[in-house]
C-alpha cells in the first residue's frame, strides 16, 4: 500500500478545535462492513449496539502536562522543551524535543518557571531530540509536581490556540489511570461516565490495557512504500486479568470492541496462534495498515483522523479501504468534525 493512497481533503474549518459542551453528544458514523450501509446518529446512541457479554477494550493510559516553556542560560533565548519519555528516574533523565534545536547543545542549561527548575542537556539523540537532567534538590514526588505545574498540556500545535483551561479536562480520558502518554487516546475522550454506567448496566464488559501514546502517531511518514515506514517504540502492559475478560468475549462470540488505534495496535501486538490475547509488558513499534488480518477485535471505535496519517491506515485496514475512504468523503461533506476533539466513527 502506498502513501498516496491515503490524501483527501479536508476543510480547515472541519477541524475540532474544542470539544463537545458534553463527552457524549459528538455525532457517530455508523459504518457496517458487511452492507456497506453508513448511519448517521449520534454517540450516545452507542448503547443500541452493544448488548451482554460484549466487551469494550479500553486503554487507560493518562496523559501528563508535557509541554514546558524555559529560558536558554546567559542568553534568555526562549526554548520549548516537550518531555517525551522518563529515562532514569533516580537520576532525573529525561527524553524530550527541544525547539529551536539549534540554540541547545551539549552542556547547556535550561531554566523554568522563576528558575524553580533546571536541566542540563546531557546528549543529542535526533535533530530536535536531547537527554536533559533535571537538577532537583527535593524528592521525586516534589519534582514531579512541579513539572506537573510548571507543564501544560500538549495539545497538538495543529490546533492554533492557546492551552485553556477546559483542556486539562477534556484532553483526558474519565479512565485515565497510569501517567505516562503525551497524545491523549482520543476514541476514548467521547466516553462519559454515564455511557459506561449504562453499558454495564446492559452487561457490557471492560477490559484496559495501558499504551503510553508517544509523538509517533503524529510524525510525518516520509516513505510512499509503507513496509519502509518504521512506528516508534510505545510502552504497553496489558494484564492477565485483563486478557482474560477478552479472551472470555472472543470464546462466546459477542462483539469485542477495541476503543480506539492503540488499543488495536496494544491488542494486535500480543496475539497467540488461537486468535486469543496474551499477557504484555513492554514496547511495541505495531504498524498496521492495508491489507491486515485482525485477530482479536471485531469492532471498533475511532476518530475521524487526518489525512496520510497512521490512525487513519489503520481505520481502513480494519474497516476496508474503499469502504473507510468513502466514508471520509461523506463524513467531509457532511460536516463531521475532525481530529482531536471531532466525532466518532463505529465501524461494526
Amino acid at each position: 500500500m502506498k502513501l498516496s493512497k491515503f490524501k483527501f481533503n479536508l476543510p480547515d474549518e472541519l477541524i475540532a478545535n474544542y470539544p463537545t459542551e458534553n463527552r457524549d453528544e459528538s455525532r457517530l458514523m455508523v459504518l457496517h462492513r458487511d452492507t456497506k450501509k453508513i448511519e448517521h446518529r449520534n454517540f450516545k446512541d452507542i448503547l443500541e449496539y452493544f448488548g451482554d457479554g460484549d466487551v469494550f477494550i479500553l486503554n487507560n493510559t493518562k496523559v501528563f502536562p508535557a509541554r514546558l516553556y524555559g529560558e536558554k542560560e546567559k542568553t534568555g533565548a526562549k526554548i520549548e522543551v516537550f518531555l517525551l519519555r522518563e529515562l532514569n528516574r533516580e537520576s532525573r533523565l529525561w527524553d524530550v524535543l527541544v525547539d529551536p534545536a539549534r540554540k541547545i547543545r551539549i552542556g547547556n542549561k535550561l531554566y523554568f518557571g522563576n528558575d524553580e527548575l533546571v536541566a542540563e542537556v546531557i546528549d543529542n539523540t535526533t535533530s530536535r531530540g536531547r537527554t536533559l537532567r533535571f537538577l532537583f534538590d527535593g524528592s521525586y514526588e516534589e519534582f514531579k509536581n512541579t513539572l506537573k505545574r510548571l507543564g501544560e498540556t500538549p495539545l497538538p500545535k495543529l490546533h492554533m490556540r492557546p492551552i485553556e483551561p477546559i483542556d486539562d479536562e477534556r484532553y483526558q480520558t474519565v479512565y485515565a489511570k497510569h501517567e505516562g502518554a503525551v497524545v491523549a487516546p482520543t476514541a476514548g475522550l467521547h466516553f462519559s461516565r454515564e455511557i459506561l454506567k449504562r453499558l454495564e448496566l446492559q452487561g457490557v464488559n471492560f477490559s484496559e490495557l495501558t499504551l503510553h501514546a508517544g509523538l509517533g502517531n503524529f510524525r510525518a511518514i516520509e516513505v510512499e512504500d509503507l513496509t519502509k515506514h518504521k512506528m516508534d517504540s510505545e510502552e504497553l502492559f496489558i494484564s492477565q486479568d485483563a486478557a482474560n475478560i477478552i479472551n472470555k468475549s472472543i470464546d462466546k462470540k459477542r462483539r469485542v470492541c477495541a476503543v480506539g488505534t492503540t488499543v488495536m495496535k496494544g491488542m494486535e501486538s500480543s496475539t497467540s496462534i488461537s486468535g486469543h490475547v496474551k499477557p504484555f509488558d513492554g514496547w511495541t513499534n505495531r504498524f498496521v495498515f492495508p491489507e491486515y488480518d485482525f485477530k482479536i477485535a471485531n469492532s471498533m471505535v475511532s476518530n475521524f483522523h487526518l489525512p496520510y496519517s497512521s490512525m487513519l491506515m489503520m481505520a481502513t485496514a480494519f474497516g476496508g479501504y474503499d469502504f473507510i475512504m468513502d466514508a471520509y468523503k461523506v463524513a467531509i461533506k457532511e460536516k463531521y468534525r475532525f481530529f482531536t476533539y471531532g466525532d466518532a466513527m463505529l465501524i461494526l
